[in-house]
């Protein structure tokens, strides 16, 4: 496993865990990395410090990590709020989210809010089209 500390285009910092340097390249070069704060897809390596184990007996003390803090508690209950208000205001539609967004933009049905799921190829076509969409940054549940 390796971690990579990264940052957003928005200067959002973060970390986040990869099988290996090759599945972190595989995953951003496929648009499966995203900010863990904004959802946006625009994501880099940002400047790491190397843990460098202290020599000899050496009594020195441990380092702070540089950009891993965990996210303080206000950041939480705001996504959680998030959360509820998207829940609350608009219908989950699962796989069905690019079919049922097309289908929107296109007038083959009738707009309304709507959150789901879709691939990063989904994605990126919906948004070539000109279709509305973004990333939220949160799971989805599995309830469906």
């Amino acid at each position: 496993m390796i971690r990579y500390d990264l940052r957003c285009a928005q200067g959002h910092a973060f970390e986040a865990w990869f099988g290996s340097a090759a599945a972190y390249d595989e995953q951003a070069a496929r648009g499966l990395v995203s900010c863990a704060l904004c959802g946006s897809p625009k994501v880099e390596k940002a400047l790491m410090a190397p843990g460098v184990p202290v020599k000899g007996n050496r009594n020195a003390a441990p380092a702070e990590p540089m950009l891993s803090a965990p996210a303080p508690a206000e950041i939480v209950e705001k996504l959680a709020a998030l959360r509820r208000e998207i829940e609350a205001k608009s219908a989950w539609v699962g796989r069905r989210f690019a079919t049922e967004a097309r289908a929107m933009h296109v007038g083959e049905a009738e707009a309304r809010p709507i959150h789901g799921e879709a691939t990063a190829e989904e994605a990126k076509a919906l948004i070539e089209e000109g279709v509305p969409v973004a990333p939220l940054p949160f799971l989805p549940r599995r309830d469906d």
